[in-house]
């Protein structure tokens, strides 16, 4: 039996890491700026710190998002073991898409760095590395995220870890993202666009507002966590 304790710093750690992912992905776009706005940065004196400083941000997004799943893992599988485990998963492709993002924008700094001679080809490159960010911008923060958010929201409903209202708020936010991104991948409209931003802004509060429930008041429904770590309500212990 997991004791009371040990689900309480859980839920403390999975909260934190939920700001962390918040705070690194806001950080990481907003370093990243310079570098994104097109291939003619790998002509000029370049922001080379401003977009390491960037990545270093999204590597911390990246081990933050693996944190919650593995973080969660022990709690959540206890109501659903294969849609846990999916969670995991999840987040591992979502952290893996975003390292492909990171390895996309140092590229175009080692071009500005040691490219060579030719102008239209350095910039052709840079342009075709910042699409693959972009890509990836879009499938990790956005369907993967969505997909990921429907799946803890629905375990989070269906357990009561959390108040009823936030695990609605989740599986709003998560279906809403996912029907963005589809939106912006047929070319409705752009990702970073007032209706982009209008759509994130539900899974956004969802996360908050779950980090901040999770480090004040923990998992709800603690007795039926212990009773399901021990095995059967009916069973005595020794």
């Amino acid at each position: 039996m997991a004791p009371l304790g040990s689900t309480r710093r859980t839920a403390v750690v999975t909260g934190v890491l939920f700001l962390i992912t918040e705070v690194a992905a806001v950080a990481g776009l907003s370093l990243y700026g310079p570098v994104l706005k097109g291939g003619d940065y790998v002509l000029g004196p370049g922001a080379d710190g401003r977009v390491f400083l960037g990545a270093l941000s999204e590597i911390v997004l990246a081990l933050a998002v693996v944190g919650t799943g593995v973080a969660l893992y022990p709690v959540v599988k206890r109501q659903n073991g294969a849609a846990a485990l999916g969670y995991v998963c999840g987040r591992l492709l979502e952290a893996a898409v975003i390292a492909v993002g990171i390895v996309s924008v140092l590229a175009v700094v080692t071009l500005r760095r040691e490219g060579a001679a030719d102008a239209g080809a350095l910039v052709t490159v840079a342009q075709a590395l910042v699409a693959v960010h972009d890509w990836t911008f879009l499938l990790g923060p956005n369907f993967f995220l969505g997909a990921n958010t429907l799946v803890l929201a629905w375990l989070m409903h269906r357990s009561k870890l959390v108040p009823r209202s936030i695990a609605v708020l989740g599986l709003v936010g998560g279906a809403l993202i996912c029907a963005s991104a589809t939106a912006v991948l047929f070319g409705v409209y752009e990702q970073v666009s007032v209706p982009g931003s209008l759509a994130a802004l539900p899974v956004f509060a969802w996360e908050v507002t779950l980090a901040v429930r999770l480090i004040v008041s923990g998992f709800g429904a603690q007795t039926r966590l212990t009773v399901s770590a021990n095995g059967s309500s009916g069973r005595k212990q020794p």
